[in-house]
């Protein structure tokens, strides 16, 4: 009988345990979806700005066609994610449901069972019954035995009276909670639809503006082989620059490996790398080391912005018989932006490529170049550290875009600066 008692209060315990432990889960994937339609919210807002300075512009832009390309992206993730809410407050109600129904089936047991003790206990409520029952025995031990029985009775016949009130008092709670969440949904679909209709508004105006764009193909597509020319010239100041730092540092090493060597001989210079030369002194090797270590985690080069152009070969976003190649990033920004150092380092050069300035700095092994800049407060030499300012983001007169260029370099090879500087989100 004790047995049976334990097993049937250990399966209650499980199950209350989890109707109140399985919507925590549900609340912390609710936060997550809270905080990414937040920050989505933000970013949407962020490319409105950007289209309210560029749209000042008599004609439409390619980087007002980016600008809103990123918003509609931004918009369609919104919708995603509160979908995902939706979903989830699915699955609550889905969840609620079946505890109610659960708690509701063992409410009709529960009550059925004391039912049956009440009446059990009525029929034997006087003390001469109990009292035959207990001296009826065959033996000391036996009465012992139906003693502890009738007591255990009594106590199970509390429990369950306890368990009933305790079952009743959740089922109003879960009760409660399905009204909240179907309300919650409620508010979610009439946010949904509201951003539908933003969603269509703004493929019309991507229409509207590839329409544009078209009409002027031919001079935008005259801009963009005169850009990647200046951008080819850049690389290879760029390339050249890094490959002397290089080879400075590379005889500089071979000098100090030589006052080193013995008198004799047979000792040799050993081959000097790339790395070995650049990091030769402990501050440049700790210096390459910290930046190394924050791979992922490393600053924007501007306060606030989005990817328009990713690293490496791709397709132009307008024209997909063009394709582009990128050695880093461009970032679009807002105007007056300005550009900052995403790690300590120190100035190798300030390049002016026609009308705008670049800046490369070192850190180690590594280098950054930040480009497009129309006007810069360092020179070469200079130490810089984390965030500082480096110059002001060029504005494009025609199109109002405000872009900065970010390219990451270990030695010679360059590298792709989205695995480098932190995620927005």
């Amino acid at each position: 009988m004790t047995n049976r008692f334990v097993l049937f209060f250990s399966r209650i315990a499980i199950l209350l345990s989890f109707l109140f432990i399985s919507p925590v889960v549900f609340s912390q994937n609710k936060k997550d979806l809270e905080k990414k339609k937040e920050q989505l919210r933000k970013d949407i807002e962020y490319t409105n700005q950007l289209l309210s300075q560029t749209k000042k512009n008599k004609s439409t832009s390619l980087s007002q066609l980016i600008t809103l390309n990123k918003k509609i992206s931004y918009r369609s993730e919104l919708i995603n994610t509160i979908n995902d809410e939706i979903g989830g407050l699915d699955n609550s109600i889905g969840g609620i449901n079946r505890h109610i129904d659960s708690l509701e089936t063992r409410m009709t047991e529960l009550k059925k069972q004391y039912a049956g003790m009440l009446y059990f206990a009525y029929k034997n409520q006087a003390a001469y019954s109990k009292l035959s029952f207990i001296f009826s025995a065959r033996d000391f031990n036996q009465a012992y035995k139906r003693l502890k029985y009738l007591q255990q009775l009594s106590a199970y016949r509390i429990q369950q009276r306890n368990l009933i009130e305790q079952t009743q008092d959740s089922l109003a709670v879960r009760k409660n909670d399905l009204l909240g969440v179907r309300t919650e949904k409620s508010h979610l679909l009439t946010s949904q639809e509201k951003e539908k209709k933003n969603l269509d508004q703004e493929k019309k105006e991507q229409v509207s503006a590839l329409n544009n764009l078209a009409s002027r193909e031919k001079k935008l597509r005259a801009d963009l082989k005169e850009k990647q020319k200046q951008e080819e010239k850049l690389n290879r100041a760029i390339e050249d620059i890094i490959r002397k730092e290089i080879e400075s540092a590379k005889l500089a090493a071979r000098k100090k490996s030589s006052s080193t060597l013995t008198a004799s001989v047979s000792k040799k210079p050993e081959t000097i790398t790339s790395a070995a030369a650049l990091t030769s002194t402990p501050e440049a090797l700790k210096l390459s080391n910290d930046f190394a270590s924050n791979k992922g985690k490393l600053p924007w080069p501007v306060d606030q912005g989005f990817i328009t152009s990713t690293f490496g070969r791709h397709y132009h976003p307008v024209w997909k018989d063009v394709v582009v190649n990128n050695n880093g990033v461009d970032i679009n920004s807002q105007k007056g932006a300005k550009a900052r150092a995403i790690f300590d380092g120190k100035v190798v050069r300030v390049i002016m490529v026609v009308d705008k300035y670049a800046v490369l700095v070192q850190h180690g092994e590594y280098f950054t170049l930040y480009s497009n800049l129309r006007d810069v407060s360092v020179k070469a030499g200079d130490r810089v550290t984390t965030k500082q300012t480096l110059g002001l983001v060029q504005t494009d007169e025609d199109d109002g875009k405000t872009e900065v260029h970010l390219e990451i370099w270990k030695g010679s090879n360059k590298m792709d600066p989205e695995n480098w500087i932190m995620a927005r989100r």
